[in-house]
């Protein structure tokens, strides 16, 4: 096996983008004499139990590796991107408290801890390997260190299999929450537009927002000029997408730029309180889901904001929202 893996990956192995963890089997916990509970047979019972334990020592492993943890599981759909989805999402919260944010609804799927809690939880795991699956115990071990589930929406992944690591175990389960490829068209709802940028004559500023093929065109830009998009009325977006540049030819994008989203609290009429990166303009364009929690706080403000200072003009394509 360890030949197979090594000739197989090796490029992945030698680049340290895939570590495979071989645990003696003497390092286990007793998987006998088990209580009964949940209607389990004892197979699925010491099934379990091993799980528990198999996920323990991987995260035990993983510790000393990295600032986070995430656990995906091996038959899952990812959404493109979704590193970078979280990431932002990590940075949002990187002033608030939380021990698991969670990016699927499904059991163990998308689960991302600080590595330095991963320790309690692993002792947690071990301490209470036979009393039930992994994902009560995650639910119990919430209880006791963060009260309630952090989760967003909509799901980055989702179970792809049909059939349990268990043998003879059928298991289907979907994620809701997962929103396929067919995501329809735009709506961008009414709103207003506020920039710092010089308009060129003839140039509308509200084509940036419209969705036909006009456009809004800046002879130049500097660094800290923005284009903000508020909306009439704060709504749930769950995309955005952002398209700079002639899309004859590679020319007048945003080569150096971010998007926020803003979110307002005291009913400021022509900008927001509070924003949050939603990510990075790649070759003048942004497209990326948005990703929210159970507070379901809503978006008033989309802000294009420019960090280099481009060689030309710029031209504003679209900015287009979904909204819920």
């Amino acid at each position: 096996m360890i030949s197979n893996i090594s000739t197989l990956f090796k490029p992945y192995i030698q680049a340290n983008q895939l570590v495979v963890i071989n645990t003696p089997l003497k390092s286990y916990l007793p998987l006998k004499d088990f209580k009964k509970n949940f209607n389990d047979t004892p197979a699925y019972v010491a099934f379990r139990s091993k799980q528990n334990m198999d996920y323990a020592f991987l995260m035990n492993f993983a510790t000393n590796h990295s600032d986070y943890f995430l656990m995906i599981e091996d038959d899952v759909k990812c959404v493109p991107g979704f590193v970078t989805q979280i990431a932002a999402t990590v940075s949002a919260w990187e002033n608030k408290p939380w021990v698991t944010l969670e990016f699927s609804q499904l059991g163990f799927i998308g689960k991302l801890f600080h590595t330095k809690d991963l320790p309690c939880f692993v002792h947690f795991l071990l301490l209470f390997y036979q009393e039930m699956p992994c994902y009560y115990l995650l639910s119990h071990f919430h209880e006791l260190m963060q009260q309630t589930p952090i989760q967003f929406f909509p799901s980055l992944f989702q179970h792809m299999g049909n059939y349990s690591s268990f043998e003879g175990k059928f298991n289907s389960l979907k994620d809701r929450e997962f929103e396929e490829d067919d995501i329809g068209s735009p709506s961008n709802p009414a709103a207003s537009i506020y920039t710092s940028l010089k308009v060129a004559n003839a140039s509308v500023l509200m084509n940036a927002y419209s969705l036909d093929k006009n456009f809004f065109y800046t002879k130049s830009a500097e660094a800290g000029s923005h284009l903000t998009v508020v909306l009439d009325t704060p709504a749930k977006v769950f995309r955005v997408q952002v398209l700079t540049g002639s899309d004859l030819k590679e020319e007048n994008q945003l080569k150096e730029g971010h998007i926020e989203l803003g979110y307002d609290s005291t009913n400021r009429i022509n900008d927001c309180d509070d924003y949050i990166l939603l990510g990075l303009l790649v070759n003048g364009v942004l497209n990326k889901q948005v990703l929210s929690n159970e507070s379901g706080k809503k978006v008033k403000c989309v802000r294009l904001l420019v960090t280099g200072t481009p060689p030309s003009g710029i031209i504003v394509r679209h900015i287009s929202l979904w909204v819920k």
